[in-house]
């Protein structure tokens, strides 16, 4: 072989080199990033401690994956976190202290806490009919009594006693005993307005419980109570809110392991659906403040670290939580710094950009809202308010 064609041969060895070690680089650039790659940790793996703007200071796991951290106070300087226990407890949550694995699982083990006791009758979004008795009724025979579906058409249908021995409207419950009983239903929704239709099939619901308990209904005039539902109807259409943000990739895909990962730092827990995540309210029982969103088939992959995600979605549905959670200021906050800790961008459903500006406009508005909604006794995250917007 001749000194060229072995010159021709090492020349076209190193392109080919090349061109593989290209390759490879291409694709680990492309591949999404996972929760292996942990942001936080210096070169050596050990843990840091950094500052969440939702949660206030934290510290990163140690080896064995448990965290301290604040529950958000906003308005209030953060306090150093506790000293961590010799050994790691299951997490748990009480008054000011919280600890969470920084790792959710994408799929669903982690529960939100379990809703509050349902909210009673009221005369301002339902229809309330008394159902007049002779003398106290069991709640077992008030149970049995109960029509299949507890709804009227589109509107939920309800029948509540005066319990005997506390003196307060409930859901009958077996074993108690009630002196008086009403029937309602609920005048409006975002399904519309109380028609006809469903207050005559109301009435006739109503009175066939009435008769199996040997009650006596007076109900509400049709003309007066559909005209109620309308007017309400009107005034919550023009007040319902649902804000949300879109979170884009702007360089390396996201698997749903890593998007995980970053939003736990932020406070949130794994949600009841596969490819959804919530930050507590600040209360038990109440609405969750934020909802965090990405495709539920990638989260639900065989292998959920090689699925890529371009996009995640921040959502706050206004009516549902408190103005004292500030859940606006909470959504730029946690936008930001996913957008940051995951080199992606803040935009809008079209995909434009949202500046300060578009943000700090969007806050005055809410704000009006508020008010708005205050001033007819439909204060958001009120049980009255989210059975409204619901």
């Amino acid at each position: 072989m001749s000194t060229l064609q072995i010159s021709l041969a090492i020349i076209g060895g190193l392109v080919l080199a090349g061109v593989v070690a290209y390759n490879a680089w291409v694709t680990s650039k492309s591949a999404p990033r996972t929760a292996s790659e942990r942001p936080g940790l210096d070169g050596a793996g050990d843990p840091q401690s950094f500052e969440s703007p939702l949660t206030g200071p934290v510290i990163e796991p140690d080896h064995d994956g448990i965290s301290e951290r604040i529950e958000p106070v906003m308005g209030r300087p953060f306090e150093p976190a506790p000293e961590p226990e010799p050994e790691p407890e299951p997490p748990v949550a009480a008054d000011g202290d919280a600890r969470v694995p920084v790792v959710v699982p994408v799929t669903l083990n982690n529960v939100v806490s379990p809703p509050e006791k349902r909210p009673g009758l009221d005369a301002l979004i339902d229809v309330i009919t008394p159902l007049a008795v002779e003398g106290p009724v069991s709640g077992d025979a008030l149970l049995a009594a109960l029509p299949g579906t507890r709804r009227v058409g589109s509107k939920p249908f309800a029948v509540e006693g005066l319990n005997e021995t506390s003196g307060e409207w409930e859901s009958p419950r077996p074993g108690q005993r009630y002196h008086a009983l009403q029937a309602g239903v609920q005048l409006a929704n975002r399904a519309g307005a109380l028609n006809d239709i469903e207050f005559s099939e109301f009435v006739v619901k109503a009175q066939a419980f009435a008769d199996a308990v040997g009650a006596a209904p007076d109900f509400p005039d049709m003309r007066a109570e559909v005209a109620r539902a309308r007017e309400l109807d009107a005034f919550a259409s023009g007040h319902d809110a649902q804000l949300g943000f879109t979170l884009r990739a702007r360089r390396s895909a996201w698997s749903p392991g890593y998007v995980a990962q970053n939003a736990a730092r932020l406070g949130f827990v794994a949600g009841v659906l596969p490819g959804r995540m919530v930050l507590p309210a600040s209360a038990a029982g109440q609405a969750p403040i934020l909802s965090l969103a990405f495709d539920s088939q990638a989260a639900m992959a065989e292998d959920p670290e090689q699925s890529a995600l371009r996009e995640v979605a921040l959502s706050l549905e206004v009516t549902h939580v408190p103005r004292s959670e500030q859940p606006f200021v909470r959504m730029r906050q946690a936008a930001s710094a996913l957008a940051e800790a995951m080199e992606g961008v803040i935009t809008d459903d079209g995909g434009q950009l949202l500046s300060t500006d578009t943000m700090d406009g969007i806050g005055a508005d809410l704000e009006s809202l508020y008010d708005a909604l205050d001033s007819h006794d439909l204060s958001a995250g009120s049980p009255q308010a989210r059975r409204l917007f619901s």
